[in-house]
């Protein structure tokens, strides 16, 4: 509970021996750091709710401690003192690592936010200042369990520390003990998987389709200049077979055109003879 609270707190909007303020959409974090707060420390605490200006739709819980005496008797219990020139993680809270996952889990709750997984992968955890956000790179990095380092991009005067890709997300969420949440991303990234096996397969045959169909109407082009301009009696048996079996089925590809003809042949000796009649045509457009 301690090292929870200590990384809901320590990346909170405010955190300092005068000030403690902790803000979130999520009414779950709300009430977490409520109950830790009132469990470890039992200080007075004003809970509100507002509309966020940024979301007119989503409903923003600011909770603070008015009192600055108990504010400070948090920040120094924590390890931490007004001599401080930045905030860093203090390695004493979290010192067994029985205690990563959830301080983790605490920062999540304080300052995290995943992308929902049917539109892409990507985890992200929100800090004020550079060297706290150092801090928890470093941190996370030394956590075997994360096969994919995080990595840092500065966004509107802070710094966003965040994953991509669906197995370094799952891994994340299922240290903190977000189980639930690790089974929703597995779903949903199984299904697209088999929504774009599907679609590939569905180009694929459609690509094929339009193949059939440009090599099909190149070859009836070829088959009607020959009995427009000489007689596809002028043509040898097998020739004016195809040429008229083509006609007749423009939607057939070459190994159906050849299991159709009497005698059946194979799909090479059926475009052997289609490369005939191209010739054949080919050599009547010369002449004109």
């Amino acid at each position: 509970m301690f090292s929870e609270c200590y990384g809901m707190l320590l990346f909170s909007s405010r955190f300092s021996s005068r000030e403690i303020i902790f803000k979130t959409e999520n009414r779950y974090a709300a009430s977490r750091i409520e109950n830790l707060l009132t469990d470890l420390f039992a200080p007075i605490i004003e809970f509100h709710k507002d509309l966020n200006p940024e979301k007119s739709r989503q409903r923003l819980c600011k909770l603070t401690l008015p009192v600055t005496d108990e504010c400070k008797k948090i920040f120094e219990s924590f390890g931490h003192t007004d001599k401080d020139i930045r905030l860093r993680i203090n390695r004493a809270n979290i010192g067994d690592e029985s205690l990563y996952a959830p301080f983790l889990r605490g920062v999540f709750l304080s300052c995290g936010s995943v992308t929902d997984p049917s539109k892409g992968y990507h985890l992200e955890l929100s800090v004020r200042h550079k060297t706290l956000a150092d801090n928890l790179i470093l941190f996370i990095n030394e956590i075997d369990v994360f096969s994919v380092k995080p990595r840092l991009i500065s966004r509107k005067g802070g710094y966003v520390v965040y994953l991509k890709g669906n197995d370094s997300i799952c891994d994340f969420l299922g240290y903190i003990g977000a189980g639930n949440s690790v089974m929703k991303m597995i779903e949903t990234s199984a299904y697209k998987d088999v929504i774009n096996r599907i679609n590939r397969r569905h180009n694929s045959e459609l690509a094929n389709i339009r193949k059939i169909s440009d090599a099909s109407a190149r070859q009836i082009r070829a088959i009607k200049k020959i009995i427009d301009h000489s007689s596809v009696e002028s043509l040898t048996p097998e020739l004016k077979e195809l040429a008229l079996l083509r006609l007749e089925n423009p939607e057939m590809s070459l190994k159906e055109l050849g299991e159709t003809l009497n005698p059946p042949i194979s799909r090479s000796g059926v475009n052997h003879r289609i490369e005939r009649l191209l010739k054949i045509a080919g050599s009547i457009q010369e002449e004109i």
